[in-house]
């Protein structure tokens, strides 16, 4: 079957799409972990379907990037959707109010394309891919992030949005707080990247159980 037929490159070209667009109408600037992480999304998913047709397989490649990008993009839909936006349906924003493109860019980045995402590493190949090794790499990307906020806004007290997320930002609370909440996020980010790597492990276990063993 030509690769083109293959559901698992129109999924990951939609991947694609969705981070691209929110990117494009959204206005936010690369210091948000939202902006980083769709761009770490876009780039792997349009080297993959590069990779895949050109390899005329279905497998997605660097699979320790994959997963990286999957952890990246879980964290950016959870934080934005519990600690950002408290839970709140971001469906009406979509239909009314004057900041619709906006709101258009922020459900693309926050909740499409996390949402495909896991749903790609869940149930597309390769399986069994991930190592419980690779949480310390995959954690220093979100863990860097937070050192390098508070890094440069210390050495350039002008630079503008220099605390881009209020956990960050240490003017009401002082220090101690943000690092309270770093460690706090830390640990919340070694369980996620625990579950990263148990979805892994799920997705095989169904699979082997849907398919033959010879497709599996």
């Amino acid at each position: 079957m030509a690769v083109w037929t293959r559901p698992a490159l129109w999924w990951r070209l939609a991947i694609v799409l969705s981070s691209g667009l929110g990117l494009i109408t959204g206005t936010g600037s690369l210091v948000y972990f939202t902006v980083e992480s769709n761009v770490i999304v876009l780039g792997y998913f349009a080297a993959a379907v590069y990779w895949m047709t050109k390899r005329a397989t279905v497998d997605a490649p660097a699979p320790r990037l994959r997963g990286a990008a999957t952890l990246y993009i879980l964290i950016t839909g959870l934080v934005a959707h519990i600690l950002l936006n408290h839970g709140a349906n971001p469906l009406p924003g979509l239909v009314s109010g004057p900041d619709r493109l906006q709101n258009w860019s922020s459900f693309f980045l926050h909740y499409v394309s996390p949402v495909m995402v896991v749903l790609d590493w869940i149930v597309l190949r390769p399986r069994n891919a991930s190592r419980w090794k690779d949480l310390p790499l995959w954690l220093s990307f979100p863990l860097g992030y937070a050192l390098v906020t508070e890094l440069r806004a210390a050495l350039f007290p002008q630079f503008p949005n220099k605390y881009p997320y209020f956990f960050l930002d240490p003017s009401r609370n002082g220090y101690g707080w943000v690092w309270l909440q770093i460690a706090q996020l830390t640990v919340e980010f070694v369980v996620l990247a625990s579950v990263v790597v148990g979805l892994d492990r799920l997705g095989t276990a169904v699979r082997t159980r849907l398919l033959k063993p010879a497709e599996a």
